[in-house]
């Protein structure tokens, strides 16, 4: 067995606990409105300078929670707010976000535990 370097064998070495590594070490660049240019394959049929995070707060807080890293969440958080975030994850986010993003956030957020929509009793494949 062969041992397994961090970094895949290429010199790097992971951060140690507390320590940036290089994502996060990475400045976020905006548009003139304010949202991370890093987002715009988030918003590929919408032109990333015309979105307004104050108008398009709901497109934008699900495409960050959806498919936003690290740097985006805190970005989010910091533009809307815990409470903010947390309500539409209560309201929209089982509609509007992926299965296991949703999840994620209901851990983070500190919300119920997520249930599907349907039940057991009303799958159409019993299996």
């Amino acid at each position: 067995m062969l041992p397994v370097t961090p970094g895949g064998g290429s010199g790097k070495k992971w951060p140690r606990p507390g320590e940036k590594g290089n994502m996060e070490s990475e400045e976020l660049a905006f548009t003139a409105r304010g949202i991370p240019r890093s987002l715009a394959p988030c918003f590929q049929e919408y032109d990333l300078e015309q979105l307004d995070p104050a108008k398009h707060g709901d497109l934008v807080i699900e495409r960050a929670l959806a498919y936003g890293d690290r740097q985006e969440a805190r970005w989010l958080l910091k533009q809307y707010g815990r409470t903010w975030v947390r309500e539409w994850v209560q309201r929209l986010g089982v509609r509007r976000l992926p299965w296991r993003r949703y999840n994620l956030w209901c851990v983070l957020l500190g919300l119920p535990p997520a249930r599907r929509l349907r039940s057991e009793e009303q799958q159409i494949w019993p299996h």
